[in-house]
């Protein structure tokens, strides 16, 4: 698999049950919780996490698309987050818990453009020093 020009073994970056988000009161929990940042196509919560290691998860809702292409940005989203974003919060020591929900502009991203958005925010919470408050 090539991941950003370089070569990457799959199984290096595992996306196990106990990184995700995805019971529906501990969605609540970062929704209500959280901090919100804003980009053009996504809205980026983060909250403390309650373990000690980061956690991620996605909200991909409908409107108006087809399931294809809910599925597909789906897919694509938490590719990113498996492969980009919790290796480096781990890397850096963040344990937050990090919810993503597309908006309407994010189905017609290009996955590239959905990985600039997520990096970045990424690399601005990892600067920040934000570990496990």
């Amino acid at each position: 698999m090539e991941v950003g020009g370089s070569r990457v073994s799959p199984r290096r970056h595992r996306f196990p049950p106990a990184s995700r988000v995805r019971k529906g009161g501990e969605i609540r929990r970062v929704l209500r919780r959280g901090r919100r940042n804003r980009t053009p196509l996504l809205d980026i919560f983060q909250a403390p996490s309650p373990f000690t290691w980061p956690r991620y998860g996605i909200i991909v809702p409908r409107h108006g698309h087809r399931i294809v292409d809910r599925n597909l940005l789906r897919r694509r989203l938490r590719e990113i987050g498996r492969v980009e974003i919790l290796p480096r919060l781990r890397e850096a020591g963040v344990h937050r818990d990090i919810l993503v929900r597309a908006r309407v502009r994010a189905y017609r991203a290009t996955f590239e453009e959905l990985r600039l958005q997520l990096v970045e925010f990424t690399e601005a919470l990892c600067s920040n020093g934000s570990s496990s408050s």
